[in-house]
């Protein structure tokens, strides 16, 4: 789908590391080229013409991200680093004031360490409880499992709309509607949700929501932290210096700016911001919708010929999403990469960053395939006839 777009498709390569980080379209360099090489001035700071027309650009990003996410408000968009500043944001910046000791926060053994190391920061700090929803037999997230772990000092639950290994897709709604009734927030990851699904944040109703837009075909170190504006207004910026303020004089007269402006301290991303943009408009003129079912079709069809190998242990054989995680007998995963690499092959092995889930599955390190809109029947097959063949493996292995 549309591989012609891709200027990284031209050097003959099989990219299945798409849960990493995604190719970038022509389109999307283009625009970032364009503001290094036309426009190039700071954000908000100027009043000169060039100046302004920054400002109109990386506010439209904005505009734009806020409609993605069908967010309420502008004012719910704020830009950062990506979904790890996102949750540190959340953590430090809300939740450190709002938790007290004994405060329990709800997460499961499948989350990314952005999810997961920031509540352990508030653990050691504030003396919180972190515990863990439990898994079903697919290793998925059940509403009838969170409804089991709420306890009276359950305050957060803080969970991956679609995990990065197993590649499930949570109730995250229902849970949201269900944590709500009893007087607990969500935060959403949505790392692994955002490029290729359509979200919702009004219909979600989701407290916080994060998600970074180099996995989405945005530049890296750019992403988007939502949170209900009323809910924002109360949080503490984690960066303090320009740009965020109106006035200080001394330290009893700080008055900050308002939002989004508040929590954006300092230069900006301008370049990131305004091509995560550009890639959100280039993933709406072909349609999220068009490329979940892609996806979906891709990983039927590389299920049904992975299970046809006997040395090919699939971890999550049932899965909404194009994530599949998988072993070869009695090789290690990272020696799968990198015989795979050989033939211009680029899949991610090891714990991918999801370190507790070897609890719930027994395995520590997994071969993962990870698919997105660029990918095709043809790779998969020049995949499955490297993968076939286990002596082969085991031989260049030597």
């Amino acid at each position: 789908m549309n591989r012609e777009d891709f200027p990284m498709l031209y050097k003959d390569i099989i990219y299945f590391d798409n849960g990493a980080t995604t190719f970038k379209p022509k389109c999307v360099v283009d625009k970032i080229v364009d503001y290094y090489t036309n426009y190039t001035a700071n954000a908000h700071r100027g009043d000169y013409k060039t100046s302004l027309k920054v400002d109109m650009e990386y506010e439209d990003a904005r505009n734009i991200v806020q409609e993605f996410i069908n967010a309420k408000s502008r004012e719910e968009i704020i830009f950062n680093s990506g979904a790890t500043q996102g949750l540190n944001m959340i953590t430090n910046g809300f939740f450190a004031n709002l938790l007290e000791a004994g405060d329990e926060v709800l997460i499961t053994k499948a989350e990314h360490a952005s999810n997961v190391l920031p509540w352990f920061h508030l653990a050691k700090t504030k003396g919180i409880n972190v515990n863990y929803i439990p898994l079903d037999d697919n290793y998925y997230v059940t509403l009838e499992n969170v409804k089991r772990s709420i306890t009276p000092t359950t305050r957060v639950i803080s969970l991956a709309q679609v995990t990065n290994v197993i590649g499930d897709l949570r109730p995250i709604k229902e849970i949201c509607e269900f944590a709500h009734q009893n007087g607990i927030f969500v935060v959403v990851d949505a790392a692994q949700s955002a490029p290729h699904m359509k979200i919702d944040v009004q219909d979600l109703d989701c407290d916080f929501l994060v998600f970074s837009g180099h996995k989405m075909l945005g530049p890296t170190g750019i992403g988007v932290l939502y949170g209900k504006k009323e809910l924002l207004e109360n949080m503490i910026p984690t960066e303090f210096g320009g740009g965020m303020n109106e006035s200080f004089d001394n330290v009893n007269e700080v008055y900050l700016k308002k939002l989004p402006t508040r929590l954006e301290a300092g230069t900006p991303n301008i370049a990131g911001a305004i091509g995560l943009g550009e890639a959100i408009k280039y993933i709406n003129s072909i349609g999220i919708n068009k490329i979940q079912e892609h996806e979906k079709e891709l990983r039927r069809y590389l299920i049904n010929k992975l299970s046809k190998i006997k040395h090919i242990d699939i971890i999550n054989y049932e899965s909404d999403t194009g994530i599949v995680s998988f072993n070869v007998e009695d090789i290690f995963a990272q020696d799968v990469a990198v015989y795979l690499d050989k033939y211009n092959i680029c899949l991610r092995a090891g714990s991918h960053c999801a370190k507790n889930l070897k609890e719930e599955t027994g395995v520590k390190n997994t071969c993962r395939i990870s698919l997105y809109l660029y990918n095709t029947k043809d790779e998969i097959d020049k995949l499955v006839e490297l993968l076939s063949d286990k002596d082969r493996i085991m031989k260049e292995m030597i």
